[in-house]
């Protein structure tokens, strides 16, 4: 199954990973008025400091830790990835805690937010990936 890596020596920090993904995921047609003045919620996070940057996103395990956590089933795998299905997120965040990336985040309705590789908003690649200027994320089977 393809995945988002991530080549830190290649990551600038530049956050147009963050933007991209935030605008891909918002369902709405122009970038500039659906990232206006609103708070950003971007499914893949940079962090980083004066000497390495990279970005965090859901690596999709084989065995998720969150699948098994979510008291409410809203997390379940589908295709070999992990999906959530956000109606029936409870926001516990029991997710956000056990996950050994730090790669789910809480979202703008205050429920449980993560990668689902952009392919339920067909951009047909992840928006993070079209949206590196620097080509330090990839989408690839490794």
């Amino acid at each position: 199954m393809k995945r988002v890596f991530v080549n830190e020596e290649w990551c600038l920090g530049c956050r147009l990973c963050e933007y991209n993904c935030a605008f891909a995921n918002s369902g709405k047609k122009d970038m500039a008025k659906a990232l206006k003045g609103k708070p950003m919620y971007p499914n893949i996070r940079v962090e980083g400091d004066d000497k390495i940057n990279f970005a965090v996103s859901c690596r999709h395990c084989e065995d998720p830790l969150c699948v098994k956590a979510c008291i409410s089933g809203a997390l379940h795998r589908k295709d070999g990835r992990v999906c959530i299905d956000k109606t029936k997120c409870v926001g516990c965040f029991s997710c956000i805690m056990v996950c050994p990336y730090g790669s789910l985040s809480v979202g703008e309705n205050g429920t449980a937010s993560k990668c689902e590789l952009c392919l339920e908003n067909s951009c047909g690649e992840p928006a993070c990936v079209k949206g590196c200027p620097n080509r330090a994320i990839v989408y690839e089977e490794r």
